[in-house]
């Protein structure tokens, strides 16, 4: 009955009879969840570690993506560049065939001329022999 009174005055007696304020029972569970926390904090700093290296991993890879991307935009830009430069080549060249073509055919119409003239003055050269 005593021990009663002690207890419900918010008085206990450990495992050892020393006075305590809080309940044994109290106390350990306390204790307890202490421990528990304090591996719970651990845990959590662990994953705080991983997620850090995991988010550092992925920063370093969209960091190379970009650089990639990049140099992919500039490949395409110079393919683009060379493509146009190889069409005004071809444009350039298509010009200078058409101007060759119409100088041959100038060749070939001053050639049938001069091939005419050479026939009558050849003509004009046998006639005049064969008078004299």
């Amino acid at each position: 009955m005593a021990q009663e009174l002690i207890k419900e005055e918010g008085i206990f007696f450990d495992d050892l009879n020393k006075l305590r304020a809080l309940d044994p029972d109290v106390s350990q569970n306390t204790s307890e969840l202490k421990e528990e926390c304090k591996e719970f904090v651990t845990k959590i700093e662990q994953f705080q570690d991983k997620v850090g290296g995991l988010i550092q991993l992925v920063d370093e890879l969209a960091k190379e993506t970009e650089a990639e991307k990049f140099k992919v935009i500039g490949a395409r830009n110079l393919l683009k560049l060379v493509a146009k430069q190889r069409e005004a080549l071809q444009q350039q060249l298509h010009a200078l065939i058409a101007e060759k073509k119409m100088q041959l055919e100038r060749y070939c119409v001053e050639c049938d001329a001069l091939s005419k003239v050479e026939s009558e003055q050849n003509e004009f050269i046998n006639q005049f022999i064969l008078q004299n």
